[in-house]
């Protein structure tokens, strides 16, 4: 993709033109297309917050006064959509990207520990996931010291992405497995040469780590990649907060109501 800019020369009447290629025009920008978020509500700041350092009542290194500490945040956040809108659209990016990062603890060590990871499937009308493992990796390993987990997504082209938190099961149960099974996972299982644990759909190491969600946060664009660039480059030198993305929160009790309802 190419951009024409189009100046007028004053010491003539013909009209110069200067092409910029996208990548050029994107590079001064790019390690702020992808904006970092914080998942707490927006804040401004107030003297008796202001701190240096952890404790009970959060993280601040400024004092803003009446002013938003986080500009960006407000004026991205997008809380005017209604409940379903708002899973339709997780689902969605979620099935669409299908490569996660899941994050457990680490049982041995406790330290958190990310692996790339494909959606077999989802449950609950979109909201919980389903992915296939081998019974004797590290991960089921951690999931039974530890349910709490973390799957992110992220489109490396557009920015958007997708962080579920929610709790694990390892699910043994073949009818599930058989439901999601794919030939592809021999690859991953191999066959041992026993005529048990071949890597089908019966072999005992298949199963479904079942990720039920507590809460979400995603962003999903509201502009191209030009879009993005011209107001990230305004930005730059205006001032104003880049306004390229959706970000939105799927609270506890939103999901607690979405799984009261039918779906």
């Amino acid at each position: 993709m190419r951009i024409i800019f189009t100046r007028a020369l004053v010491a003539a009447p013909r009209r110069t033109t200067t092409t910029i290629t996208l990548p050029s025009l994107i590079q001064p920008f790019q390690h702020i297309l992808i904006q970092p978020y914080t998942t707490t509500n927006v804040k401004t700041n107030h003297p008796k917050h202001h701190q240096s350092k952890m404790s009970g009542h959060g993280f601040s290194n400024a004092d803003t006064g009446s002013k938003p500490a986080d500009p960006y945040k407000q004026a991205n956040l997008d809380t005017e959509v209604p409940l379903d809108q708002k899973i339709k659209d997780l689902a969605g990016f979620m099935t669409s990207n299908k490569f996660s990062m899941m994050t457990t603890r680490d049982s041995k060590t406790g330290y958190l520990l990310s692996r790339c990871m494909a959606l077999a499937a989802t449950e609950s009308g979109g909201i919980d996931l389903l992915f296939h493992t081998n019974t004797e990796s590290g991960k089921t390993d951690d999931l039974q010291s530890d349910e709490h987990i973390n799957i992110s997504f992220l489109n490396s082209t557009t920015g958007d992405w997708a962080s579920v938190s929610g709790t694990a099961s390892i699910v043994t149960d073949r009818d599930l497995v058989r439901k999601h099974y794919s030939p592809q996972l021999k690859a991953w299982f191999g066959d041992l040469g026993d005529g048990v644990h071949d890597g089908g759909p019966e072999d005992p190491r298949v199963a479904v780590i079942r990720v039920k969600m507590v809460t979400a946060h995603y962003a999903i664009s509201t502009k191209n990649i030009v879009g993005k660039v011209v107001d990230v480059a305004q930005g730059a030198i205006t001032g104003k907060p880049a306004s390229v993305n959706k970000l939105r929160e799927i609270s506890e009790q939103e999901v607690r109501s979405w799984r009261s309802s039918p779906h």
